[in-house]
């Protein structure tokens, strides 16, 4: 199974549809979401390609609410929750969070994989036998670049998406 993970979208919808096209062709069929969405509207990509989505808010998700309803809409199984959140994918243990910082090491060691964003920069590291994947800024804002990440469940391979031209 192959999993597209993005954070840190704030609205930028161009590169949010480009990255959710890309991670489709290449087998994702699961997006996973570490939060910063911002507006309802950016989730219209996930929408507009069917791809069900797990996800959690982030600081700067202003109406949880209404970025629910739109989630709920989607019909495809798309779920935002509060951050950290668990979920069991496939049998495997996933944390998802926006901000690393707000969980303890042993939430980190109860998982197979934990991800996280908000520091707007895509990292890829194994702690004990948890892989701990940030996608960096899907906006590509503050760096430049908008980035997403593809994971294989099977063999943990991470590969970092980035998009030229945003």
């Amino acid at each position: 199974m192959r999993v597209g993970i993005l954070a840190d979208t704030h609205d930028r919808v161009p590169a949010v549809a480009a990255l959710v096209k890309i991670m489709i062709d290449k087998g994702a069929s699961l997006i996973m979401h570490a939060g910063d969405y911002c507006s309802p509207f950016s989730l219209a990509p996930l929408h507009d390609e069917n791809i069900p989505l797990l996800g959690v808010f982030g600081r700067n998700d202003g109406d949880h609410e209404a970025l629910s309803a739109y989630a709920a809409s989607m019909g495809v199984g798309a779920e935002i929750y509060g951050s950290p959140h668990s979920f069991d994918v496939n049998g495997k243990q996933v944390l998802i969070v926006h901000d690393i910082n707000e969980i303890n090491q042993r939430s980190i060691q109860h998982h197979q994989f934990v991800i996280h964003g908000s520091s707007h920069v895509p990292e890829v590291k194994t702690q004990g036998n948890t892989l701990i994947i940030n996608p960096g800024e899907a906006c590509g804002w503050i760096n430049g670049v908008c980035t997403g990440a593809l994971l294989d469940f099977r063999t943990k391979e991470v590969e970092i998406l980035k998009l030229n031209g945003f």
